[in-house]
C-alpha cells in the first residue's frame, strides 16, 4: 500500500483539527475570552489610526470630537443588550454614519451598529456584546460620560475619557492613571483590560 506522503500527513491532520474545533461545544469562557481578545485588538487598531489620522483643525472648534474612539451603548428596551461603536465622528454633529466607523482587519467589516442591535451583512457580530457573546456588564474605571462610557485616542498617543464639545485647551478629559475596561459575562465571570495613559499601552489583566 502506498505510504501518505509528508504533505498529505500534515492536510489530514490541519483537516482534523479544523473538524475538532467546529465540533467543541461552545462555553462561556470561550465567548468571554474571544470578545476580550477582540476588543484589546480593536483597541490597539483604534489607537494605531488615530496616530495616522491627525484631525487637529484650528478652523474648526469641534475638531476634537473627530477622535477615534470606543464607546458603549445600550441596545433599545425592547431589545435589551449591549453593544459597541468604532468611530470618528466626521461631521462632529454625534450621529455616527457606518462609513464613519473602523473595519475589523480581517473581515472587512464594519465594527457598528444603533439601538436596535440588528446585524446586518456588512456589520461585525462583535460589536454585540450581549446578542452575541452573553455579556451583561461594561464599565470604566475612568468614565466621564453619562452613558456607560468611551475611550478616545488623539494623534499625539494621548488617551482620553470624554470628547469635548468645544475645543479642548487643558486636555482635562485626558487620562492620568490606567483605566479598566470590565467585562462581564452572565455567569458571573469577567475580564478586565487596561488602558495604560501617555504610552496607551493594552493588555489583559490575568
Amino acid at each position: 500500500m502506498k505510504a501518505f506522503s509528508l504533505i498529505e500527513t500534515i492536510i489530514i491532520i490541519s483537516i482534523i483539527a479544523i473538524l475538532s474545533y467546529l465540533t467543541l461545544p461552545k462555553t462561556n469562557s470561550n465567548d468571554l475570552e474571544l470578545i476580550s481578545s477582540k476588543i484589546v485588538l480593536y483597541l490597539k487598531q483604534t489607537r494605531y489610526q488615530a496616530l495616522i489620522d491627525n484631525q487637529y483643525d484650528p478652523t474648526n472648534m469641534k475638531w476634537q470630537k473627530k477622535r477615534w474612539s470606543m464607546k458603549f451603548f445600550r441596545c433599545n428596551k425592547k431589545v435589551g443588550g449591549l453593544y459597541y461603536l468604532i468611530y470618528s465622528d466626521k461631521n462632529t454633529t454625534g450621529q455616527i454614519k457606518k462609513e464613519h466607523t473602523l473595519k475589523d482587519p480581517l473581515t472587512k467589516k464594519y465594527l457598528y451598529s444603533f439601538h436596535t442591535c440588528t446585524q446586518t451583512k456588512d456589520s461585525s457580530k462583535y460589536v454585540l456584546l450581549t446578542k452575541n457573546f452573553d455579556i451583561v456588564d461594561v464599565s470604566l474605571s475612568c468614565n466621564s460620560t453619562d452613558s456607560l462610557g468611551q475611550i478616545s485616542f488623539g494623534s499625539d498617543g494621548r488617551v482620553y475619557s470624554r470628547l469635548e464639545n468645544t475645543i479642548e485647551k487643558t486636555n482635562k478629559y485626558e487620562i492620568k492613571n490606567p483605566c479598566t475596561l470590565k467585562i462581564t459575562h452572565k455567569n458571573g465571570d469577567y475580564k478586565e483590560i487596561i488602558i495604560e495613559p501617555l504610552t496607551g499601552y493594552i493588555y489583559i489583566n490575568r
